[in-house]
């Protein structure tokens, strides 16, 4: 298929790598007019110029500019398929790229206490979007269109579907390890609050009586020798208010450390630091790269903190290729429109990145805390993400932390609910 605009840009060519390429539709781009209207075979023409007996596309503005825009897209349609409209102009390729830019994010003033983007701010979030992969289904819809249009066969081949178990460690240890000073006020605190059942269990733990709850390093090392593109976390930061992990220098945390690297990759679990202090990526990079033994090259942001284009920027400064932040802690869903992984565009320099972002579709602490949804409701809400991106492609990747599946506490009831996302995948395989 040969494909006419009248300028290419890093935009459209950004775009038609994720709709075409990825697909394997095999597809050549001109903005030669002469050349086009000689061409035989099926031809598309994107473009506001006009060629007699050719599918004509009229495009949105956005593909061709390099300015973000001021102000959010409406709803459109294209031949049926409810997409944004620009400026007048329903466009499935220019929302696909409006969704995968994250464009919406940059300069936002709709953020959370920590600064975060909201997803109630999100247009995919007003459209009911934001639990399905918008963009790949968009991409399916511009496909089929052309086929049934051109009469022809694209011969599109489906995305890779995978199952990608990951794990942030905040706090590697609940009692254990910890010096007699943060022992103390943790003490004071429970008593404050009247937590007898931390101040005994602390006592247990710190006496050998029992193990620390939070200590579920066996569980997930064997779940990474099942599942191959399980990713760990690891938060190695300066002690702070958001980040009250051990030290990197704790001979204890070292050790989990090295149990979990010889079985899965381990990435830094940027500290909240890093939004203010980039060259702390740095700092804590180097720190794990001394633990494991090898340069780390991916990352997830604690607490979900990163600002576009800022936090990317600084993390390819740093060397990191791998980023696995991309979704909301108030939301469920695909915050880029797609489970599948891509390139970061990076629209104040108005080009494609050597950062791959790594969407992930659910965290535990969405569905208990957040969402506060019963077992059975967090399961269902499971189920309906896991067949969405198996239908779709990409990898069902989810998010919980050592704490969390070792059902300590609150956590309890959800047991049942970190084992349901190997049981579907076991279910459907």
């Amino acid at each position: 298929m040969l494909i006419y605009v009248e300028y290419i840009t890093e935009r459209l060519l950004y775009t038609l790598s994720f709709v075409f390429k990825d697909r394997k539709v095999a597809y050549q781009l001109t903005n030669d007019g002469i050349a086009f209207i000689a061409a035989s075979g099926p031809k598309l023409n994107y473009s506001e110029r006009e060629f007699a007996d050719c599918l004509q596309i009229v495009p949105a503005r956005l593909l061709f500019e390099d300015e973000c825009l001021q102000k959010k897209p409406i709803p459109g349609a294209f031949f049926g398929t409810a997409c944004l409209e620009f400026d007048q102009t329903a466009d499935l390729l220019a929302s696909i790229f409006y969704v995968l830019s994250r464009m919406e994010e940059y300069n936002s003033p709709q953020t959370d206490g920590l600064g975060r983007y909201k997803a109630s701010a999100s247009i995919l979030q007003h459209q009911n979007w934001l639990q399905t992969p918008i963009c790949d289904i968009w991409s399916n819809s511009l496909i089929s269109y052309l086929e049934k249009s051109l009469q022809i066969s694209l011969s599109a081949q489906p995305p890779r579907f995978y199952f990608q178990p990951t794990f942030d460690i905040d706090h590697t240890f609940a009692y254990a390890h910890k010096n007699s000073i943060r022992t103390f006020f943790a003490n004071a605190k429970d008593l404050i609050y009247r937590r007898s059942e931390r101040i005994n269990d602390r006592k247990k733990v710190r006496s050998g009586a029992l193990p620390d709850p939070y200590d579920t390093f066996e569980q997930i090392a064997e779940l990474a020798q099942h599942f191959e593109e399980t990713k760990v976390f690891w938060l190695l930061g300066n002690y702070s208010k958001l980040d009250k992990n051990l030290s990197h220098l704790n001979l204890a945390q070292q050790e989990k450390i090295k149990q979990i690297a010889a079985v899965c990759e381990i990435g830094l679990h940027a500290s909240s630091l890093t939004q203010h202090q980039p060259q702390q990526i740095e700092i804590e990079m180097q720190r794990l790269a001394q633990i494991v033994g090898y340069q780390p090259n991916s990352n997830r942001q604690h607490f979900l903190l990163f600002n576009l284009p800022f936090t990317y920027q600084q993390l390819i400064k740093a060397g990191v290729t791998h980023d696995y932040t991309m979704g909301y802690a108030e939301q469920t869903g695909f915050r880029a429109g797609t489970a599948r992984a891509f390139k970061w565009f990076d629209l104040q320099k108005n080009e494609v990145t050597s950062l791959t972002v790594h969407p992930f579709v659910y965290m535990d602490g969405t569905l208990l805390e957040y969402l506060q949804l019963s077992p059975t409701d967090a399961k269902a809400r499971i189920q309906a993400l896991y067949k969405e991106v198996q239908k779709y492609g990409g990898a069902f990747s989810f998010l919980w932390h050592n704490e969390t599946i070792s059902g300590y506490q609150h956590w309890e009831s959800y047991q049942s609910v970190f084992k349901e996302n190997f049981l579907i995948n076991q279910a459907n395989n």
